[in-house]
């Protein structure tokens, strides 16, 4: 009689038990993929910026050699104009 209780008693609380166990188990998965998720995201976004870096100092290079072009074209302009009629 005696183990027909303790088995009642002891199966109910088995079950809570398992219940718990899974719960806080889906709650890790569920934290660890959004840890993965945001460090993936983050990953995505530094190599992003590191090639946006690029072609900026890319875009910078030639506006400087765009500059160094045109003033060289003024200069030789005004050679023209300083030597005509």
């Amino acid at each position: 009689m005696v183990t027909a209780i303790a088995a009642l008693v002891g199966g109910p609380l088995a079950a809570a038990a398992a219940v718990y166990g899974t719960r806080s188990a889906t709650r890790a998965q569920r934290e660890g993929g959004v840890i993965t998720g945001f460090t993936s995201l983050t990953d995505q976004l530094q190599e992003e910026r590191a090639d946006l870096r690029q072609e900026l100092a890319t875009v910078r290079a030639e506006l400087a050699a765009e500059r160094a072009e045109n003033a060289r074209l003024r200069l030789l302009l005004q050679q023209l104009e300083g030597g005509g009629p």
